[in-house]
C-alpha cells in the first residue's frame, strides 16, 4: 500500500502533497478531516473560500461506507452547509483508496425530518448511524442514481489525477452547482439575503410599508432562467438586470409597474447565482411557491404568523369542527380565516362560497390567487388583504361585512385560524439574555384597546385575535390552534375574567411538530361558542402523537387543563416562609411556576448578579430548611415533557404539613441534589460527620448533622462551636445556650439508601490527596469530572470507580423522586 504504516494527519499531508498540491489544503472545517479549497490569489480583495471536497480519512484501510457515513453524521450534526457553500465532492480516504461522491446526490439525508443529529459519529451502535449507513448503502448502489468514483492509490494512480485535473478545475461550477429543491431553498435564502440583498437599490422600509418583502425578490431570482423569471403572477419579477414590482393600471388607464436595478450592477446576483442551478426543477415549483411563507424574515414572520400548518393537524382541526357542528357544517356555516397566509389551513374545505380569507401580506394574497387559478377551492373576490389586528371592519367585502352586521347569521360564522404566536417577551427574555420583542406584539391597535382590559396577556398576538373576535364578532364560533396559555397560564387571569366562551371541544399536538416552533410544549386546537357566556375553569382536550415526517398522527390519551385566580400559585405559599432574620445556609434560586421554569430553580450559596438584582431568590434556614426543601423537590422531581411543560405549582392543601415521612424524603433529596460550593463560602450542607466519611479534619460547619440529630437551631447558628455565634456570645447579643432538644429524623427506606450512596462517595473522594475537607457534592464532581476548554463541568469522568458511585447515588436519587411525585400530586402541589 503506497500509504501505509503511516498516521492519519501523515496521510492528510501526503495526500495534499501528492494529488492536490495546487489547492488549499490547510483549512479546518470544525470535525472534518480533510478539506480540499481554491488557493486565494495574491491580489484578491473581495474572495469567498470555494471548497472542492469534504473528505472523512482514516489511517488503517477502512469500510467506505462506514467513513461516508461518519462524514455525513459530522457534517449534520454541525450544520457545516448551513454556514459554507457546499463542495461538489463529499469524499473518504484511507491508506489504499480514495472516494468522491457528489454532494448532490447526498444532501437529502441532511433535511430528514425529527433525526437526531447529536449522535457521536465515531459511534458505530447508533440506531442514527446504522440508518444513514443504510442510506448511504442504497444511493451508493444505485438504487437512487448516483456517481462513486472510487480510487485505489496503487492501481489506479492515473485515472485518480485525471479525475482531479478534470473536476477539480478553478472556476469550473458545472460538478459544484447546486441543485435547488424543496429542502434547500430555504437555506440558499438565508445565503441570498446576506451576499444579493445588500446590492438591491431599495429602501427596505419603504418596500415593507408597500406590501413587499425581501423573499419576493428572492422568489424572483429562484423561478428564472437566464435572469428572466419564469412564473408570471408572481409580485416581484426579475428582468434581466433589473427586478420590475408593483405591475398595474394607473388613474390614467395605463399599465406601470417599477423598476429596482442594481448598486454594483449585478456583480453580487451573478457571482452569486452562478453556484446554483436555476430554476428548480418544475416538480418544485407549486411547493415553493405554496412555503412562500417561509421567506420572510423571522421579525415579521412572528407578527404575520407567517408559519405553515401541518397537513395532519389541518385535517383533524377539520373532523373536530365536523364533530361539533356537524357533518354538513361546510353547508351551514360561513368560513373565515382572517390570518390566512397562503391559505394552508383551508386545504380541504369543500363549499368556496362560503369561505372567506385575509392575510397581511399583498404577496400572500397574490400567491393564494395564483392558486386559486391552479384549482384551488377558493373564490378570488373572497381573498383579500386586511391586517386584523389595525383595520377597520368597514374595509372588509361585504358579503363578509353583512355576515358580521348580522346578529343571527354571525352565530353561524366560524372563525377558523392559526394565528401568529409572538409575544413582547420570549425565552431569552425569561432567562435575562435577550430583550423584549417590544416591536412585536405591542404596536398594534388591538393591543392598545385591550392592554388595560385583559393585561399581560394582550402581549401574545393570537390573545389579541381571541380578544377583538370577542368584543367585534360576538357570538360566533371560534376554532383556533394557540398555545394553552388562554386556560392556565397566571398571566392570562384578567384575560379569562373578559374572554367568556362555552368551549366545546379540542385536541392538543406537540409544538415541534409545526414549522419552525421550538420546544417541547403542546399546542392546541380549541372550538368555543362565543354566544354561550361561561367561564371555563378548566378543559379537558384529547391529545395526539405524530410520526418523525409529521404526515401521521396516533392518539394517545386525554388530558385536562386548568384555568387559575390569583394567590393559589405555589410561590403564595413558599412566601409564608421566608425569613429575614434567621442565619443564613443556602440561597432558593426561584423561577415560574410552571413545569417549563424548572431549571431555573437551584439551590447554591452563590448567585449572579442578575439573580440579585432581579431578586430572584429566598434564604433559606434552619427556620425554612423542611420548607424549603419541599419546595425544590417538588419543582424538580416532576420531570418535564412536552405534555405538561405549562402545567402550574399550586398552593398545596394542608395534608403535606403532617407527613413527616414527605418532608424528609425532600429534605434527603435536597441535600443531594443542589449547587453549593466551598469555593463560594462556608458549605452548611455537608450530610455527615468527619467520622463518617474519614475526613482529615474538621468540617467547618455541623449545620446538616445537628439538623438532622434533632437539635432545633434557634438562630440559625450551625453548632455551639460556630464562630459567629461565639462572637455574638461575647458581645452579648443572646444567652450562651440556644439549643432546644427536638426528636431525632427519621428516615424512609428510600432515603436512607441515597445517604449510603452519598457516604461512600464522599468516602472515596476524602481517601484522594489534596481533597477540600469541606467540599459539596457539588466541589466532588468538579474534582472527578473537571472541565472542558469553555469552563463547563465534563459530564464524565474517567475515574471508574467514581463513575460507579456517582450512578449508584444518582440512580437512589430517582428511585427517591419516584416516591416522592405521588405525593405532588395527593397533596395538589400539581393537578392531574
Amino acid at each position: 500500500m503506497k500509504y501505509a504504516n503511516i498516521r492519519e494527519e501523515e496521510l492528510k499531508n501526503s495526500l495534499a502533497a501528492d494529488l492536490f498540491s495546487q489547492f488549499d489544503c490547510t483549512g479546518i472545517i470544525g470535525n472534518i478531516d480533510f478539506a480540499v479549497k481554491l488557493k486565494r490569489p495574491a491580489d484578491a480583495i473581495d474572495f469567498n473560500d470555494e471548497y472542492l471536497l469534504w473528505a472523512e480519512a482514516k489511517a488503517a484501510s477502512s469500510d467506505m461506507l462506514i467513513m461516508l457515513t461518519q462524514l455525513v453524521l459530522t457534517i449534520g450534526k454541525a450544520r457545516t452547509f448551513d454556514k459554507i457553500l457546499p463542495p461538489p465532492f463529499l469524499g473518504c480516504c484511507d491508506c489504499e483508496k480514495i472516494a468522491f461522491v457528489p454532494y448532490s446526490d447526498i444532501q437529502d439525508i441532511f433535511y430528514q425530518n425529527d433525526f437526531n443529529w447529536n449522535v457521536a459519529p465515531s459511534n458505530h451502535e447508533t440506531k442514527e448511524l446504522k440508518q444513514v449507513y443504510g442510506q448511504i448503502e442504497k444511493i451508493i448502489n444505485n438504487d437512487i442514481p448516483c456517481k462513486t468514483y472510487l480510487f485505489y492509490f496503487d492501481k489506479d494512480d492515473r485515472e485518480l489525477r485525471q479525475f482531479i485535473r478534470e473536476n477539480f478545475i478553478v472556476g469550473k461550477r458545472e460538478t459544484a452547482t447546486t441543485k435547488i429543491d424543496k429542502n434547500n431553498f430555504i437555506i440558499i435564502y438565508s445565503k441570498w439575503l446576506e451576499t444579493v440583498k445588500p446590492t438591491i437599490a431599495a429602501n427596505w422600509d419603504m418596500v415593507k410599508k408597500s406590501g413587499l418583502i425581501d423573499g419576493d425578490f428572492y422568489l424572483a431570482d429562484l423561478l428564472s432562467d437566464e435572469n428572466q423569471t419564469i412564473v408570471e403572477k408572481l409580485f416581484v419579477l426579475l428582468r434581466s438586470n433589473r427586478y420590475i414590482a408593483n405591475r398595474h393600471i394607473n388613474d390614467a388607464g395605463l399599465f406601470t409597474e417599477s423598476s429596482v436595478y442594481f448598486t454594483d450592477s449585478q456583480k453580487a446576483h451573478n457571482r452569486f447565482w452562478a453556484k446554483y442551478a436555476r430554476p428548480p426543477h418544475e416538480d418544485y415549483w407549486d411547493y415553493i411557491i405554496d412555503r412562500h411563507d417561509l421567506l420572510v424574515p423571522q421579525d415579521i414572520r412572528e407578527r404575520r404568523g407567517s408559519f405553515y400548518t401541518p397537513c395532519i393537524w389541518v385535517e383533524k382541526s377539520q373532523e373536530y369542527l365536523a364533530k361539533v357542528l356537524g357533518k354538513d357544517w361546510q353547508d351551514e356555516y360561513y368560513i373565515w380565516d382572517c390570518c390566512a397566509g397562503t391559505g394552508n389551513l383551508l386545504a380541504g374545505l369543500t363549499n368556496k362560497y362560503n369561505i372567506w380569507a385575509s392575510t397581511l401580506d399583498k404577496s400572500d394574497v397574490d400567491i393564494m390567487k395564483q392558486r386559486i387559478e391552479n384549482g384551488a377551492n377558493l373564490l378570488e373576490n373572497h381573498v383579500f388583504q386586511f391586517d386584523f389586528l389595525n383595520d377597520d371592519f368597514s374595509k372588509l367585502p361585504d358579503g363578509l361585512r353583512k355576515i358580521i352586521d348580522s346578529p343571527e347569521a354571525r352565530k353561524k360564522l366560524v372563525i377558523y385560524i392559526n394565528p401568529p404566536y409572538a409575544e413582547a417577551s420570549n425565552r431569552q427574555t425569561i432567562i435575562a439574555k435577550g430583550k423584549n420583542k417590544s416591536n412585536v406584539a405591542t404596536k398594534t391597535k388591538t393591543y392598545d384597546y385591550f392592554s388595560k382590559i385583559a393585561g399581560t396577556a394582550t402581549r401574545e398576538l393570537f390573545a389579541q385575535f381571541f380578544l377583538r373576535i370577542y368584543k367585534e364578532i360576538p357570538d360566533c364560533k371560534l376554532a383556533s390552534f394557540s398555545t394553552l396559555k388562554y386556560i392556565n397560564s397566571q398571566y392570562f387571569i384578567k384575560f379569562r375574567n373578559y374572554f367568556k366562551a362555552d368551549f366545546k371541544a379540542g385536541f392538543v399536538c406537540k409544538a415541534n411538530s409545526f414549522d419552525n416552533v421550538n420546544g417541547d410544549f403542546p399546542i392546541g386546537f380549541s372550538i368555543f361558542d362565543l354566544a354561550n357566556k361561561q367561564d371555563f375553569s378548566t378543559v379537558k382536550v384529547d391529545v395526539y402523537d405524530n410520526n418523525k415526517d409529521v404526515t401521521q398522527s396516533f392518539y394517545i390519551g386525554t388530558k385536562r387543563f386548568y384555568a387559575y385566580k390569583k394567590g393559589v400559585f405555589i410561590i403564595n405559599w413558599l412566601r409564608k416562609y421566608y425569613d429575614k432574620k434567621g442565619k443564613f445556609t443556602a440561597y432558593l434560586r426561584m423561577q415560574g411556576t410552571d413545569i417549563q421554569n424548572n431549571l431555573g430553580v437551584f439551590i447554591t450559596n452563590c448567585l449572579s448578579d442578575n439573580d440579585l438584582k432581579k431578586h430572584l431568590y429566598t434564604i433559606i434556614t434552619a427556620n425554612n430548611l423542611i420548607e424549603m426543601s419541599v419546595y425544590f423537590a417538588v419543582r424538580k422531581v416532576v420531570s418535564a415533557e412536552w405534555l405538561n411543560d405549562r402545567d402550574q405549582f399550586l398552593y398545596p392543601n394542608k395534608k403535606w404539613e403532617k407527613d413527616a415521612e414527605f418532608h424528609n424524603d425532600c429534605l434527603t433529596y435536597s441535600l443531594f441534589n443542589n449547587n453549593i460550593s466551598s469555593k463560594n463560602g462556608v458549605n452548611h450542607w455537608i450530610p455527615f460527620s468527619e467520622n463518617e466519611v474519614n475526613a482529615r479534619d474538621k468540617f467547618e460547619s455541623h449545620f446538616i448533622i445537628s439538623f438532622l440529630s434533632g437539635k432545633v437551631i434557634k438562630n440559625g447558628y450551625a453548632n455551639l462551636f460556630d464562630p459567629d455565634y461565639l462572637a455574638d456570645v461575647k458581645k452579648k447579643k443572646l444567652p450562651a445556650v440556644s439549643w432546644e432538644k427536638g426528636k431525632k429524623r427519621e428516615f424512609s427506606t428510600e432515603a436512607q439508601a441515597v445517604f449510603t450512596a452519598g457516604k461512600e462517595l464522599w468516602k472515596y473522594y476524602h481517601a484522594q490527596p489534596g481533597c477540600s475537607v469541606n467540599a459539596s457534592l457539588y466541589d466532588i464532581r468538579e474534582h472527578f469530572q473537571g472541565r472542558n476548554d469553555k469552563g463547563k463541568m465534563n459530564s464524565k469522568s474517567d475515574d471508574e470507580q467514581y463513575a460507579e458511585l456517582i450512578g449508584n447515588l444518582r440512580t437512589s436519587l430517582k428511585i427517591l423522586a419516584g416516591k416522592i411525585e405521588p405525593k405532588v400530586y395527593e397533596y395538589e402541589f400539581l393537578k392531574g
